[in-house]
């Protein structure tokens, strides 16, 4: 009985984590069931649940990218798109993109470096999505023989948090925000930080439910807003 609850608690974790994550975002609050694919007779449950999680960040990505367009019109147009909705397309699309040659946390630097004339919400964004994907080991998929890592999982979500004070607080040489995203104190956007919280918080659930799996313990890195992202 014990070894059964032991296999299932992950599991149910997840789901109720899931359904608060999806109840508490500002976004539709229709959430689909996964249909049948044949793909799924070499997957257990760990694999169901990791795509499912992967099914909240990645469109949470793609939203954050969508309103930081809205509030940095400049941006999506520097690439020569036609509106928000074709520069999102471009960023979000699989394989995600480099930009200059950059992935990850590198990427995300590149949207807060004053020679950088490119599109950083896009530098931002793609580097987040590059960022986590590193963290499933660059799987979209996952299958049985898949063994993910605690401790990538936990410091993407470490960066995420680094990430989100960064595109508060960096300012350029004219004293302006390089990204426009949750305001000023007259004027708070709190929806972005609602999306910052939903993708850490999916990080951090995965990086528990494989530490359970794989009975090994997180090393909690102490991480202030000065150091430099942790790698993945």
């Amino acid at each position: 009985m014990t070894l059964i609850l032991n296999t299932l608690l992950p599991f149910i974790l997840s789901i109720a984590v899931f359904i608060c994550l999806t109840g508490c975002s500002s976004t539709k609050s229709n959430v689909k069931g996964r249909s049948f694919e044949i793909s799924s007779v070499t997957k257990n449950d760990i694999d169901l649940v990791t795509e499912t999680h992967q099914q909240v960040v990645f469109p949470a990505l793609k939203e954050l990218a969508e309103k930081l367009y809205k509030r940095n019109p400049r941006e999506w147009k520097k690439e020569g798109h036609t509106s928000i909705k074709e520069a999102v397309a471009a960023l979000s699309s699989e394989p995600f993109p480099q930009i200059n040659g950059k992935s990850s946390t590198d990427c995300i630097r590149l949207a807060f470096n004053e020679e950088y004339q490119g599109d950083r919400v896009k530098a931002f964004v793609v580097g987040l999505e590059t960022m986590i994907l590193d963290s499933y080991d660059g799987h979209r998929s996952l299958y049985f023989y898949n063994m993910l890592d605690a401790q990538k999982l936990y410091n993407s979500a470490r960066n995420v948090e680094l990430a989100s004070w960064l595109i508060r607080t960096k300012y350029n040489v004219n004293n302006e925000l390089f990204l426009l995203s949750t305001g000023d104190k007259d004027q708070v956007n709190l929806s972005f930080e609602r999306l910052f919280g939903k993708i850490i918080n999916a990080q951090d659930m995965m990086a528990l439910i494989i530490a359970d799996r794989s009975h090994r313990q997180i090393k909690n890195i102490i991480q202030s807003v000065l150091t430099a992202f942790i790698p993945i």
